[in-house]
Order: structure tokens, then C-alpha cells, then sequence
């Protein structure tokens, strides 16, 4: 899949963990705006794509580009203009729920007005003076999404980002994802159920899946 100008592109991906070749030969590209959702079963390398796009896991082989130069030249750059959202919700629990998203944002480039809006926009307001500690599996997913709408990151990369959710609060999700690609930000996303991103590519994981021991 392609765009007429790509702004992330990845090139023949392949990536290994331990002794099995996950996945091999992905490719894609990808301009501002633009959402693309991972399909394919357990084992599949959904997971694994996302952390080899985020700079946690290097790739055995192939490069990323954004804007056309290799990311490689600049990790560090990189991880700047990303919000990485995995299976944990890495949450301080002696901080309320708004000094959380208010640390986040003033480490991400946002500010206060950004983090109140986060709150507000997943509906935790009402948390607000909450330590983490006391907030449900379902409320402290929603603030970790939260994140996503207190920073600046251009790149969401989302694994499983609606477990714990409720269709309330997916609708809220999907919400920051359309505002999200309003201003030219791209979203990549695993999931295993419906997520309605209207125009997003869908990229089948299985057809890259590979399970042999290599050398």
C-alpha cells in the first residue's frame, strides 16, 4: 500500500525474535493523515511490527523512513515524534490522574490547557483528583490514552488499544484518532476487534508470518 507522498514508509521489514523469523518482507507507506490497521492472528508479528516502528525491538532486516531520510540516521529523533501505547498502562499510582497527564504533557511539548483537554475529551474529569491507584482496569486504560491527546507526537503506533474499553468509551478513541488525523498526524493500530477509522488501509500480518528456524 502506498500514498502519493509518503511521509513514514518502511521498506522489506523483516524481524526476528529469538530463533523464529517473525515476519518477513513487510512493506508499506504511509502520508500525513493517514491510518492503517494490523489484522491477523495470535503470533501473527502485529506486536511485534509496532515495537520494530517505535525503535524498542531493531529489525533483522529493511529500513523506515519518515519524510524520506532513514530513521536509523536518528533514533532519537524518532522517538520524539511517537506515542507508543502497549498491552501496560505504565501509570505512577501515587499520582492523581491529572498530575499524571499533566507530567506527560509538559514532557511531550504540550501544556497544561492540552492535559485538561485530555481529561476531558475521555471523560475523566470527573478522576481528576484521583490517585492512579484507586482508578479501575477500564479508567486506567482511558487515561492512558489520554497520553496520546496531551502530547504533540505525530506517530501513534497502538497495540490492542481498546482492551478494558467499553464502546462509550472505544467511541472516544476513535474520536481522538479523527482529530488526531486532522492535523496530519498518522495512526497504526493492532486490534482483534472492529475499529471504525473511516479510510484506513488494513494490513493482513499472516501474509508476512513466517514460523521456520533460521540460522
Amino acid at each position: 500500500m502506498t500514498s502519493p507522498s509518503p511521509r513514514f514508509s518502511v521498506h522489506d521489514l523483516d524481524c526476528r525474535r529469538g530463533d523464529r523469523l517473525v515476519f518477513r518482507g513487510v512493506s508499506f507507506a504511509l502520508g500525513g493523515s493517514a491510518s492503517l490497521i494490523l489484522r491477523g492472528p495470535n503470533g501473527s508479528g502485529k506486536s511485534s511490527l509496532l515495537r520494530v516502528l517505535a525503535g524498542l525491538t531493531p529489525p533483522l532486516s529493511g529500513s523506515l523512513r519518515w519524510e524520506g531520510q532513514d530513521i536509523a540516521e536518528d533514533w532519537a529523533a524518532h522517538r520524539a515524534r511517537l506515542h507508543f501505547i502497549g498491552h501496560l498502562d505504565p501509570l505512577k499510582p501515587v499520582l492523581t490522574a491529572a498530575e499524571m497527564l499533566l507530567f506527560w504533557s509538559l514532557l511531550r511539548g504540550g501544556s497544561p490547557a492540552t492535559a485538561r483537554r485530555a481529561l476531558e475529551q475521555f471523560r475523566l474529569d470527573g478522576l481528576a483528583d484521583l490517585p492512579c491507584r484507586f482508578l479501575s482496569a477500564g479508567q486506567r486504560r482511558r487515561l492512558s490514552l489520554a497520553r496520546l491527546v496531551a502530547s504533540t507526537a505525530q506517530l501513534w503506533l497502538l497495540d490492542e488499544p481498546t482492551i478494558g474499553l467499553d464502546e462509550a468509551s472505544i467511541g472516544d478513541l476513535v474520536a481522538a484518532i479523527a482529530e488526531h488525523r486532522t492535523t496530519g498526524g498518522i495512526v497504526i493500530a493492532a486490534t482483534h476487534v472492529p475499529l471504525a477509522l473511516e479510510g484506513a488501509a488494513v494490513l493482513a500480518m499472516d501474509e508476512f508470518a513466517r514460523r521456520e528456524l533460521v540460522a
